[in-house]
């Protein structure tokens, strides 16, 4: 996981949405997208349900 998608998966934790991530992070809505779609292929997760679950569990978020 690069530090980029730790940084999504980090908002995406806090329950912020696409928009919400790429204000925070100053990226386009795309881009959130498109790190969300690589990070869940590379944990081979389903859906954000499944990546907030593992970013918990990872303790990247508390």
């Amino acid at each position: 996981m690069t530090e980029r998608e730790r940084q999504v998966l980090g908002e995406l934790a806090t329950g912020k949405n696409n928009q919400e991530i790429a204000a925070v992070l100053g990226l386009s809505e795309a881009t959130v997208k498109t790190h969300l779609s690589n990070l869940l292929a590379k944990l081979h997760l389903r859906d954000r349900v499944q990546g907030v679950l593992f970013a918990h569990r990872a303790g990247l978020i508390q």
